[in-house]
């Protein structure tokens, strides 16, 4: 529990002798790293946005540069808060101390030593070195459901006199930061029904079983895997036509197998792959087909032909088999799904090599495809 009252002057090791009367009072363990002191202590939430003013102009000039905040991200992360109270976690805030603090060992007989309430002055100066948009966010989240006010997230302080260290302990702490991978992610939330999806395709789509990479974003030469779980999300998403966490109906389901199912029949060097009559990594060094890029194209052309063929889509489709799909076609592919002879996933390549696709299949372009492919045949003639 956390609350703000006079603190009487205390010593503690390596900390200042005096502390201002007027403090907050925070439980925390004490621990060392490096030979320095630091705490964890429980703050509610509603504590958070009072405790860590987020001023720019306060932060001094060498600070402020490499913590701007990302204002784009915050409703975001706000909206995790508020729609998943009963679910939503968060990690711990790292903040630096610009202050002198005190330590209260609890005095129970037997009471660990490194347990105990934090005073610090309510005239101390704070920097967040990791979490301000957890901070920005939970900010917002209090605006819409106060009574996540109560509830807590621990926040690691450390003392740091002047804040000299900040800059170091910002680099130190994102230095070895490594983000999950898309595929990771998709495989790992259980919240959004488009994941869920791609989860059950890899099941479901006889070519995807046993060839999905759900792990990993990219594929090794070794890996005997063709396809990623990212690269059918975002396949299936264009398909679907879904905005991110959209609903996805369970007509919707069926159609996203039936489509895979179907686009595989007339990719016949998938099937090769899963009999181990050739390789992954063959087919990725010499078709365009077997990269994620193609995953997404074919998502919107499936999106286009369903639309425009609700009945007949699976006729017009064998069409598919016209398609060149080797990288030595490079008349067709050069600009569009490669660049300088190295498959892009890059949106604005996405939509060319659909642009392509989709005139082979003798679908209408969308406005932007139109406009992309009328530079790129200009620019080939």
């Amino acid at each position: 529990m956390t609350s703000t009252r006079p603190a009487p002057t205390q010593r503690t090791a390596h900390q200042a002798d005096t502390v201002e009367p007027f403090s907050y009072v925070l439980w925390a363990l004490r621990g060392v790293q490096a030979g320095r002191q630091y705490f964890v202590a429980m703050c509610p939430l509603k504590l958070i946005p009072k405790l860590f003013l987020y001023d720019e102009e306060e932060l001094p000039s060498e600070l402020r540069a490499q913590r701007t905040l990302n204002r784009a991200r915050v409703p975001e992360i706000a909206r995790y808060i508020t729609e998943n109270p009963k679910e939503y976690v968060f990690s711990s805030i790292t903040a630096s101390v610009d202050s002198k603090v005190a330590f209260r060992p609890v005095t129970e007989a037997g009471a660990p030593a490194d347990v105990g309430q934090l005073v610090i002055p309510m005239s101390a100066r704070f920097i967040i070195n990791d979490g301000q948009h957890r901070r920005a966010a939970i900010e917002e989240a209090l605006k819409i459901r106060s009574e996540v006010g109560d509830e807590t997230i621990s926040v690691v302080f450390f003392l740091d006199s002047g804040l000299k260290r900040s800059q170091q302990m910002f680099a130190d702490l994102n230095k070895h930061a490594v983000r999950p991978t898309k595929s990771l992610g998709i495989l790992y939330d259980l919240r959004d029904e488009q994941s869920q999806l791609a989860r059950k395709l890899v099941e479901s789509v006889e070519v995807f079983k046993g060839l999905t990479e759900t792990e990993k974003t990219t594929i090794s030469n070794r890996s005997i895997k063709l396809f990623t779980l990212s690269s059918i999300y975002a396949g299936t998403k264009a398909l679907l036509a879904k905005s991110k966490k959209a609903h996805v109906s369970e007509e919707e389901e069926r159609l996203a197998v039936e489509y895979w199912n179907e686009v595989a029949k007339h990719i016949p060097d998938w099937t090769l792959v899963k009999e181990r009559k050739t390789t992954a990594a063959e087919m990725r060094r010499e078709y365009i087909h077997a990269h994620g890029l193609a995953l997404h194209v074919l998502g919107l052309v499936g999106a286009t032909l369903i639309a425009a063929e609700p009945r007949r889509w699976k006729d017009r489709l064998k069409r598919l088999t016209r398609v060149d799909w080797s990288r030595a076609n490079a008349a067709l592919w050069e600009g569009r799904a490669l660049v300088g002879g190295r498959v892009s996933k890059a949106y604005s390549n996405v939509l060319l090599t659909s642009a392509a696709i989709k005139k082979l299949l003798d679908l209408p372009l969308s406005p932007e495809e139109t406009r992309l492919d009328g530079h790129i045949s200009s620019r080939k003639k």
